[in-house]
């Protein structure tokens, strides 16, 4: 990381959902991975919820957040695979206004130096929507690590060099 020591860190409001029809709150451990790693970075848990794998429900709840002036980004852990219940990309792209290329395939190189060539089965992605960041990470402990401590750690450190996401932040909704 590239952090300039002349910079001030700026928290941000992150809100976290886990995507499953299985993990509760007493086993939801991706969940709590990334909350941990969100609030040891300075940074505010602004929500924390857990829905099921369901592309109407999770846009509803995406919407909710997105238009809470308390949420700056959402990043979200499960749903991104290959079966017929993984419909976490398929939510995105109903409320995206962008999508954020380079994070699902920064994510995938990063994976594969993990898992190897099963990386290929992640849907990873990030877009923003009306002015928020969404991160979708696949729901393994593995991943929501890779994805936080690979990219997110330092794309969400105000600090970071020679850019970050929280400085476009200001200029998401600009027409």
């Amino acid at each position: 990381m590239a952090i300039d020591p002349d910079r001030t860190f700026k928290p941000i409001n992150i809100a976290v959902l886990t995507v499953s029809d299985t993990r509760t709150g007493a086993n939801d451990t991706s969940g709590d991975i990334l909350a941990e790693r969100v609030k040891a970075a300075g940074h505010r848990l602004a929500a924390r919820a857990i829905e099921k794998d369901d592309a109407d429900t999770l846009v509803t709840r995406l919407d909710n957040w997105i238009d809470d002036p308390e949420i700056d980004a959402i990043v979200s852990t499960g749903g991104t695979g290959l079966t017929g219940r993984d419909v976490t990309p398929e939510a995105l792209e109903r409320i995206k206004d962008k999508e954020i290329p380079g994070f699902g395939e920064l994510f995938r190189w990063l994976s594969y130096k993990t898992i190897g060539t099963s990386t290929v089965q992640s849907r990873a992605l990030a877009v923003v929507a009306r002015g928020t960041y969404i991160f979708a990470l696949p729901g393994s402990n593995g991943a929501v690590k890779d994805g936080w401590d690979g990219i997110l750690a330092e794309q969400l450190d105000s600090r970071n060099r020679p850019c970050n996401f929280v400085e476009l932040m200001p200029r998401l909704m600009e027409k």
